[in-house]
């Protein structure tokens, strides 16, 4: 039986990807700062009486900065497999990562502030 005829062990699945987001959540703090924000958000989303589109759109942001750090993670450690020693091309590897996560985290902000200054602004 091939790959492709094999039946899916979702469980396996599952699991590996819980444990890279577990290896990402204990070897980067920017992980952790980010989560630790978006619970603040998330409680604040809570007592903010924001609509459903609202609420989609927060979960949303936060889903993709939160998945850019753990795919900057993964980019990190494959590049740093790949390159051990100081290289221009791993150099700017990692940084662009990093930009994409900074882009996230900005349009983040900027997300947060479109729906809560109007959400507070009612209350």
């Amino acid at each position: 039986m091939t790959e492709s005829e094999s039946p899916v062990d979702w469980t396996r699945k599952f699991a590996v990807a819980w444990a890279g987001i577990r290896g990402a959540w204990k070897s980067q703090v920017s992980l952790r700062i980010h989560s630790l924000c978006a619970g603040i958000v998330l409680a604040l989303a809570a007592v903010s009486s924001l609509t459903a589109l609202e609420w989609s759109v927060l979960l949303l942001t936060i889903g993709l900065v939160v998945s850019l750090e753990v795919l900057n993670t993964s980019i990190e450690a494959v590049v740093n497999l790949c390159s051990p020693e100081h290289s221009e091309l791993a150099r700017i590897a990692k940084d662009a990562a990093a930009g994409a996560v900074l882009i996230a985290a900005i349009t983040a902000v900027a997300v947060g502030l479109c729906i809560f200054v109007p959400a507070l602004w009612r209350l």
